[in-house]
């Protein structure tokens, strides 16, 4: 029995057989091999997703240049050329003597054979060799741009692998100091927030005022040197990136987007000044809460353990589904008018028809695995269907996270007496009530953003069918439609953040509990307007800074900047690969911290609005409050 996944592991032969597969005729013959090779830049493939050549299994490569012309010249005097020729010619061809034409016609052999190798994958048991790699012979005699620039992308994805392979221990390193300098920036904002974050702000506003700077000299030297005015868009592609930073238009444009950056930031800052030293008290406010609930901080690790096994269903769900059905062939005709080219046909009974006669040479190949049951011409809706169901997951345990970290804070905040009153292991509590409780509850309102994103995602597929279209009203109501759909998007995701809060405070139904918030925050919106943007936008910038500080490290360590460990600095084609990895992988990291603490915030809030309407600070109903934080959003209402 063969599974799904051996058709994704093994190449398929054009008999739609696996090369290499254990049980069968081609058990020693894991390679395949192409007759014309160069018949693959054919556009057609692009639409069969096939090239029109024969393929066979073979267990080896060619390791000489013959052709099947001298073959039979040799074959006059000894038939050695031809015992090694029929290796890579159709099972049980064996007429040496058939007339050239005739079997280039029939392509009972190829035309020729160059010496090549196998092009190896690795799995994590064994190594497979899908396919013979012509590479030099074809970049020699094809000037196709279609195939140089294939040829050019993988030479650049070898490469970065080969770096990715030299420098991963180094990228790891560069990960953990991402991960300490965030814990610090953490413990650090419940004894220095307020000075730690306009230190962040005036980091931030002076960094990219040195890459403005840096941006602006660059670009006035390279204005003065000859050749340096030649556009991007004039070079094309370049596979070496450097010589991108060798244009004066590459530094024009990280200037004007330096300049955009810190233009925006300095007009938040002088607008919004009193709004940032209210969100700077109240995420003064927020670190204690963290403080008091370390474990809270190491909850993003759970979340990405889940998405990592709900990625991992969706992966292998989708590759099983795509692999499954039986072979499928097509008509592949040498003629482009052949009436009968890319039909559906039956190898079997191919010969037989009056295809040949009507294209000659004309075959009946391997195109892909499907069917005509039931169950084949569904096969796109179960994929949609797979879509949805991880887009669910996906939502489900990113709402788990937000109900298990808005309990356990909401635990600090309705404590009276504050650390005493904070119950025992209440992350872990949180998260079993919310197992226990709650879990209706989000897996409705993660099926309510779900199918929102699934609609989005259709938008998506329509807009890319409809690209060239000549139906301007089509695509302008399209582009509307995805417009109101990303804005309904946004909200969900808002109130759902909001309505998860309430279901652990109260513990009552999702829409109820996204009622009660939506109504609470509308009776505060002024409050809202603090909170929901300028507290974020703090946040952020102490991402940046993490992922700056960290990339400004690895920069200078993968460009020999750094004497003492010059040494140590492996050797790479691209020296961004690594960096840009360390750079990605310390947001990441900053943004897994500082989500947690964006909860925190924005359960103290909902908490500290609830605590308002409850209570009115009478020894009967005292705030639950601290005295700092009443002062704190006391001053909203009056500015």
């Amino acid at each position: 029995t063969l599974y799904p996944n051996g058709k994704v592991i093994y190449p398929t032969d054009s008999y739609g057989q696996f090369c290499g597969q254990k049980g069968t005729p081609n058990a020693k013959k894991s390679i395949l091999f192409y007759f014309n090779i160069l018949k693959c830049a054919n556009p057609a493939v692009l639409i069969n997703l096939q090239c029109p050549t024969t393929q066979m299994c073979v267990s080896k490569c060619p390791d000489r240049f013959a052709t099947y012309t001298d073959m039979q010249l040799q074959y006059q005097i000894t038939a050695a050329p031809w015992e090694y020729y029929r290796l890579f010619c159709k099972p049980g061809f064996n007429n040496p003597t058939k007339p050239v034409a005739q079997v280039l016609r029939d392509e009972d052999c190829p035309s020729m054979i160059v010496p090549s190798r196998p092009c190896n994958t690795h799995t994590h048991t064994h190594t497979h060799k899908h396919f013979c790699n012509y590479g030099s012979f074809i970049m020699a005699i094809v000037s196709c741009s279609g195939i140089t620039g294939l040829v050019d992308a993988k030479e650049v994805g070898m490469k970065i692998v080969e770096d990715y392979a030299a420098s991963w221990n180094w990228i790891l390193i560069g990960l953990v100091i991402a991960l300490v300098v965030s814990l610090i920036f953490i413990l650090l904002l419940r004894f220095t927030a307020g000075l730690l974050l306009w230190f962040t702000i005036i980091a931030v506003i002076l960094v990219i005022a040195y890459g403005i700077w840096h941006c602006y000299l660059e670009f006035s030297l390279l204005r003065q040197q000859p050749g340096a005015d030649v556009t991007i868009v004039d070079i094309g592609f370049q596979t070496d990136v450097t010589v991108y930073l060798h244009l004066s238009q590459t530094w024009l444009i990280f200037l004007i987007a330096l300049c955009t950056i810190e233009a925006s930031i300095l007009i938040i800052l002088i607008f919004l000044r009193r709004r940032v030293w209210i969100a700077i008290a109240l995420l003064r406010e927020g670190s204690k809460a963290v403080s008091y609930i370390m474990s809270t901080l190491f909850y993003p690790i759970i979340t990405f353990l889940l998405l990592a096994i709900c990625i991992s269903y969706f992966s292998v769900t989708s590759v099983f589904l795509a692999s499954s059905g039986d072979a499928i062939y097509k008509v592949m005709a040498a003629e482009p008018n052949c009436m009968y080219a890319n039909k559906t046909c039956d190898p079997e009974t191919f010969n037989k028809t009056n295809v040949s006669k009507t294209c000659p040479g004309a075959q009946c190949t391997f195109a892909f695995y499907g069917g005509e049951t039931p169950y084949h011409r569904y096969l796109f809706i179960l994929q949609l269907s797979n879509l949805l169901i991880f887009l669910w997951l996906v939502n489900f345990i990113i709402a788990l996270g937000q109900c298990t970290l808005a309990g356990a804070f909401a635990s600090y905040y309705w404590a009276r007496r504050k650390p005493q009153d904070i119950p025992t292991c209440p992350l872990f509590s949180s998260f079993s009530r919310a197992i226990r409780y709650h879990t209706g509850s989000l897996a409705f309102g993660a099926l309510i953003l779900a199918l929102v994103q699934m609609a989005r995602v259709i938008l998506e597929y329509l807009d890319s069918k409809l690209k060239g279209a000549s139906n301007v009203a089509a695509r302008f109501l399209l582009c509307c439609l995805k417009c109101c759909f990303w804005c309904l998007e946004r909200f969900i995701k808002f109130m759902n953040r909001n309505a998860y809060i309430m279901i652990a405070i109260y513990g009552k139904c999702f829409c109820t509990s996204a009622r009660d918030a939506f109504c609470l925050l509308m009776r505060n919106v002024v409050r809202v307007a603090v909170l929901d943007r300028v507290t974020d936008f703090l946040l952020f910038l102490g991402k940046v800074l993490i992922a700056g500080s960290v990339g400004v490290i690895a920069f200078f360590f993968f460009t020999h900047k750094i004497p003492i460990v010059q040494e140590d600095v492996p050797t790479l084609h691209y020296y961004w690969v690594p960096l840009l990895t360390v750079i990605f992988g310390s947001y990441l990291i900053a943004h897994g911290f500082f989500s947690v603490y964006a909860m925190c915030v924005d359960t103290l809030f909902l908490c500290f609005c609830e605590d308002l309407e409850r209570n009115d600070g009478s020894p009967e109903k005292p705030f639950l409050m601290s005295a700092e934080l009443h002062s704190i959003l006391r001053k909203t209402e009056h500015h």
